[in-house]
């Protein structure tokens, strides 16, 4: 029995924010005590906030990709726990998506945390999950704490976020998927069952 299922209840009901959302709250997660590996991001963009399923979009598509891993395995919550920074989408702005609301980490991360205890390594999707979670270990900017990854290793693995938005970012940077992204598959076979 998933211990955590009364916790997720509860936040999927949570209306804290509610005023403060362009829709209704719709949080979005998925976890088990079970989950050896844990995901996180900012906060559902708007196609997952229509579906309700975490990462399914196209950055979800090419996180997938950089993992080598298929949605039968990226779902199985008994392998991979999705939590990111902000439950529900926040809303449109000058730059595109507002940044998570800050009210989700305060108010439930250190319980979900606490109730994941097989999680063997997390990864960082970009800045605002690197600076909670490095804190004072994170580098100067994100394309600095993405190429010391091996700093943070075994625990985490910090890497940009995987939207269209920021081809422009893979561009310039190669290393990004000579270097990097062969070693985070092998440490994903290594940790996930084939479906």
């Amino acid at each position: 029995m998933n211990k955590l299922l009364p916790l997720i209840k509860n936040i999927r009901n949570c209306q804290r924010c509610a005023t403060d959302l362009p829709f209704n709250p719709k949080p979005i997660l998925q976890a088990h005590h079970l989950s050896r590996l844990l995901i996180v991001g900012q906060a559902p963009g708007v196609r997952v906030h229509k579906t309700g399923i975490p990462w399914n979009d196209p950055s979800g598509d090419r996180l997938r990709h950089w993992m080598n891993v298929d949605k039968k395995t990226f779902y199985d919550i008994r392998q991979i726990a999705i939590i990111p920074m902000g439950f529900c989408y926040p809303g449109k702005g000058p730059l595109g998506d507002l940044p998570p609301r800050k009210e989700c980490a305060h108010f439930w991360l250190d319980k979900l945390l606490a109730g994941l205890p097989n999680i063997q390594l997390t990864l960082l999707i970009g800045q605002y999950a690197q600076r909670y979670y490095l804190d004072k270990q994170v580098k100067a900017n994100l394309t600095q704490t993405v190429a010391s990854f091996e700093d943070y290793l075994p625990i985490y693995f910090p890497l940009p976020h995987p939207s269209p938005r920021n081809n422009r970012w893979l561009k310039k940077n190669p290393w990004f998927q000579t270097i990097i992204l062969p070693v985070l598959r092998n440490v994903c076979t290594a940790l996930l069952e084939p479906p």
